[in-house]
Order: structure tokens, then sequence, then C-alpha cells
């Protein structure tokens, strides 16, 4: 169960690819949004999508009557297992399955220390932990942060996974071309990457910055592009549902988030053969991206260190050719279905010994 698939954000194609794996495995899996029936995402024709609402009503005044939907749903289509896409939708699910005796597992895609200004969700999760069997979270150190912060005992890391297969056909690193990838908000901190491309531009200046993805912050990024003089070597890409010749077209891949939950466009890039220059924010590149060697991590908001870093990087092939190669062999911890097989014990109620502690946990 999610808001919507139809958008482009890392949840919703998280969960159209788990969702995929698992009705290759056999599995009947059903997708039931909030609001929305049209999806971003290619879904397998065993997976069955619908929606509540047509469009996003307000749930203040729809509350009881997105209640009585879910349930009804799950009824209907006799639901063992709830997986919901945001601990959010706890305050919708717990309700919704009073005394029905549908097994509920929250996938928490945000890091802890996020709430994004919203109280709701830190009185969400804390009634996940106590009523879910397991709540699912993207790193081992959100895991710590769960269990720090609210003693839990039912918290699994299990990382995203690789929206694709391992490519075929990977970047040659010829272009001087640097990619990012993202929503146009603060949390990505793409203001301070502009700013860093001006100490780029400066000593590279045959080199192009192309910053893809759509967001509330667009004419506030093409304005700052325009005012630090960047606009013959920046460019603002619109998002797309299919990166591929972005990746391979370019030399570098660049991450200036200020926190991420994960940081999917990582192993992406990774998987593509780009060396990695990224900020060292709570709580996805250091994990995802494991050994110091297989990418360049630099302090968040720090525009000069992000920007000499990027320039290093481009200076030093050998060093760009070492980071590609593990990156490659990093980014094959991640593919789809070694992670939707540590999916299967919940699923399945296996016992799990320790099951704070399991799930993925790609070595360094």
């Amino acid at each position: 169960m999610t808001g919507t698939l139809n958008a482009f954000a890392g949840a919703e194609r998280m969960t159209a690819v788990i969702a995929n794996e698992l009705a290759r495995r056999g599995y009947t899996v059903h997708i039931l949004s909030l609001w929305d029936a049209a999806s971003c995402f290619d879904l397998e024709p065993r997976v069955r999508h619908e929606a509540l609402f047509a469009q996003r009503p307000s749930f203040k005044k729809r509350f009881v009557s997105t209640v009585i939907g879910i349930r009804r749903y799950l009824n209907r289509h006799r639901i063992d297992v709830l997986i919901e896409v945001d601990t959010m939708l706890t305050l919708f699910t717990l309700p919704a399955c009073a005394g029905l005796g549908v097994r509920r597992i929250a996938w928490e895609h945000c890091n802890f220390d996020q709430d994004l200004g919203r109280g709701a969700r830190r009185v969400a999760r804390r009634l996940a932990v106590r009523t879910c069997e397991h709540i699912v979270v993207l790193t081992q150190r959100d895991r710590d942060k769960w269990e720090q912060a609210l003693g839990a005992r039912n918290v699994v890391a299990i990382p995203n996974a690789l929206p694709f297969a391992m490519p075929e056909k990977r970047s040659d690193r010829t272009s001087k071309i640097a990619l990012a990838v993202g929503r146009l908000t603060h949390a990505k901190g793409f203001d301070v990457l502009l700013h860093a491309w001006k100490i780029v531009a400066r000593e590279h200046p045959d080199w192009r910055l192309d910053i893809v993805g759509d967001g509330e912050l667009h004419d506030a990024l093409m304005t700052l592009r325009n005012e630090l003089g960047l606009s013959a070597s920046v460019r603002l890409l619109p998002a797309r549902r299919d990166l591929s010749d972005l990746y391979r077209g370019a030399s570098l891949f660049c991450l200036s988030s200020r926190y991420e939950g994960f940081g999917l466009v990582l192993i992406e890039a990774m998987a593509h053969g780009l060396p990695v220059v990224a900020t060292d924010c709570e709580t996805g590149p250091r994990e995802v991206l494991g050994a110091a060697a297989h990418a360049a991590l630099v302090p968040v908001d720090d525009a000069d260190a992000l920007g000499h870093a990027i320039c290093r990087t481009i200076a030093d092939p050998d060093m760009t050719a070492r980071m590609a190669h593990l990156g490659i062999e990093r980014a094959r911890y991640y593919e789809a279905n070694r992670i939707a097989a540590a999916w299967l014990p919940l699923l399945e109620q296996s016992e799990i010994a320790g099951a704070h502690q399991s799930g993925v946990n790609p070595q360094s």
C-alpha cells in the first residue's frame, strides 16, 4: 500500500521494483494506492494496482472513508500481509486492520532524523513500532537510530534495490559531462552544487554539468545558475523515466544532498561505471558507497569542498578508473533479485533470530 505510484520518486519506484520481483517469484501482489490509479513505472501482469481515490483528497476530511476503503479492499481480496510504504500510512492501516488478522509491515524511506516537519510522522512511527510485525528501513545506520530512540527490536535493514539489470553497456567516461539526478528540493542541495560548479567551471571550462529532475526549486535554481554565470556550462533537464542514456553519456556523478533516506541514484550511477563525488550526509551515502576508495565524500553544505573534490576527480584518470571498477562491483550487491530475497523471511513469517539485525548488509 502506498500514496501513489504516479510520481518519479524513490519510494514509488522501489514499490514497483519489489512488487515485480515478488510477482516473478509466484506471489499474488496487490498495490493499493491512496490516490491515482496511474503508474510511472511498469508493473508485471501479476501485479494488480488500484487506487481508492482518483485524485489526492484532504485526508483530514476523508479519514474515515479512507480507513473504510482500505478495510473493504483487504477483506475483498483476502490480503494476508500488508506492506505500508511509509510509516505515515499506519495512521490509516491500524484502524483499518483491526480484528482482521492481517500481518502489517511498515517500510520507511525517510531517515529517522527527518520527519519532514510533521509531528504526525513521529506519532505514526511510534505506533508502527508497537503494532507492526516489522519496520523495514534502508540502512543499518537508520536501524540503529530506531533502536536507540524508540527501543525498537523489530527493525530490519533492507536496502533499496537496483531498479534495472546490471547494464551490459556502461559509460566509457570519454565525455566531459558530470551528472546529478534528483527532485529539485532543498534536501538535494543543488544550490550547493551550483556554487561548487563555479569552481569546476573555472578550472575545467570544457566540462558541463547536467542536473536532471523536477521540483519546486526549478525557477530558483535557474536564476542562481544565471547569477553565477554558469548558463553555458550547466543544464537543468526534466525528469524522465529512463536515465540510462544520460548515465552512459556522463563521466562523473555528483550527489550534493543535505540528507538522504538511501540514495538510489548512487547505485544506478555506479552500475553504469560512473565515479561518484557525494556529500557525507545522513544516512545513505557512506553505507551505500562502502569503502573510501569507492567514491569521494565531502561534508554537507560545503560548496568549496564539493567543487575541489570534483576537480580532483576530473584531474586523476587513474583514480576515476579505480572508482568506476569498484563501483560496478559494489552495485552488484543491490541487484533486485538479491534484495527481494531479503524480504521473503518477513513475508513467510519465518522465525528470524535477532530480527533487528537481519536484512542485507553489503560489505564495505
